[in-house]
């Protein structure tokens, strides 16, 4: 499996200085990956999502997708028939979504929202795909998954919920993991817990994995290699180790921002921002 993007630009309609135009909120991305775990980190509305929903062709209906290339695995997604989206989305590629609150159907049980892409994409029988759902469920270190697949998503705690999220995609056996701030719903216990969970199946199963997040050490300790954006360009991209020494003003100014246990301050600095940041 391998990703390649080359100048890719996502711009939505809108005003601009009084007239009618583009609002690009991706301008200029490249990006490159193979079997490996990337981190994409930035502010809120940096174009994280929007990048790595390009990959597999899900940013919205209303967006404007514009780039040299955007290759999965040889594949053009931007020529792409839907047939062929659908055949890479939920089997070659699988989405994790923030929260499983809104993520998941409130009017199916997590059982059969399991099965349904196993008898989608690998056509097993209603039966087959129920113990496969329950054997993905136990995978994901839920107790009692036969009970659990009869449940409903508002009787799952977040943790749970996320859990059923990670077994959906993994139900087609991907090549590539995107997990868009799975943990941003949960809880600090829950959240240790989830992470733990998808660095192991990432590395049993051998999948590549782009990970969106805000939490600079978590990217760092988890990822090989973090691409930082900010007002959607891409700043910098180093190795996961070295991200400490990263040279770019803006993530220096994102790492002096974290709160410290061992070197506690009155007072966060505020980050100073370079127009030339922002430069087309």
């Amino acid at each position: 499996m391998r990703v390649d993007i080359e100048d890719l630009r996502i711009g939505f309609p809108g005003r601009l200085s009084g007239g009618t135009g583009l609002h690009f909120a991706v301008r200029g991305v490249d990006l490159a990956m193979g079997m490996e775990k990337l981190g994409i980190v930035g502010e809120s509305g940096s174009g994280k999502s929007l990048t790595a929903r390009a990959v597999i062709g899900l940013t919205p209906s209303g967006a404007l997708v514009r780039a040299k290339k955007i290759l999965f695995d040889g594949i053009d997604i931007l020529g792409a028939s839907p047939r062929t989206l659908g055949a890479i989305r939920g089997r070659r590629a699988g989405l994790i979504l923030q929260d499983p609150k809104f993520a998941l159907n409130p009017v199916m049980t997590a059982g059969a929202q399991i099965a349904e892409p196993l008898q989608l994409h690998k056509k097993l029988s209603r039966k087959a795909a129920r113990a496969a759902a329950v054997d993905l469920l136990a995978q994901v270190q839920i107790r009692n998954p036969r009970a659990v697949a009869d449940r409903y998503p508002h009787e799952l705690s977040g943790g749970m919920g996320q859990r059923v999220m990670i077994a959906m995609m993994l139900a087609g056996d991907p090549e590539l993991l995107i997990a868009d701030e799975p943990t941003s719903a949960l809880d600090a216990t829950v959240q240790a817990e989830i992470l733990r969970l998808i660095e192991d199946l990432v590395s049993r199963r051998g999948m590549g994995l782009i990970l969106i997040s805000h939490d600079l050490p978590l990217v760092a300790h988890f990822c090989d290699r973090v691409m930082v954006m900010y007002a959607g360009r891409v700043v910098e991209t180093l190795r996961a180790a070295e991200l400490v020494r990263s040279r770019h003003p803006y993530t220096q100014g994102l790492l002096a921002c974290l709160p410290s246990l061992n070197h506690p301050r009155r007072r966060l600095p505020v980050m100073t921002r370079d127009p030339a940041w922002d430069a087309a």
